[in-house]
């Protein structure tokens, strides 16, 4: 990937949406894949990180907005977990614009 390939407006917006500790917060506590057994609903996360549901829903749907987690209806509620391509993406294209510039400015 190229640094015209990357698109900064998008990038822009994944890093704003991880770079809130309480959404960092939240990211800890998110599997890493959509399971019943360590299922991660709204009132859950809400509890283990001490904010209410409405807050923490709409954290929930920063994150999901910028493509970092998502949700699907399962084991009779809404559960969320991490989109593990999208922060392999936004990680790749982090490092491709920061070695990028660093290159260009060696």
């Amino acid at each position: 990937m190229s640094q015209e390939q990357i698109d900064l407006d998008t990038l822009a917006k994944q890093l704003w949406a991880i770079g809130d500790p309480v959404r960092l917060q939240i990211l800890r506590l998110l599997p890493t894949e959509p399971t019943c057994e360590n299922a991660c609903n709204v009132s859950k996360i809400a509890e283990r990180i001490g904010l209410s549901q409405p807050a923490t829903s709409h954290h929930l749907r920063i994150l999901r907005q910028a493509g970092i987690i998502t949700n699907e209806k399962k084991c009779r509620d809404m559960i969320y977990w991490i989109d593990l391509d999208s922060i392999s993406g936004v990680s790749a294209s982090l490092q491709e614009l920061i070695g990028g510039s660093l290159t260009t400015e060696l």
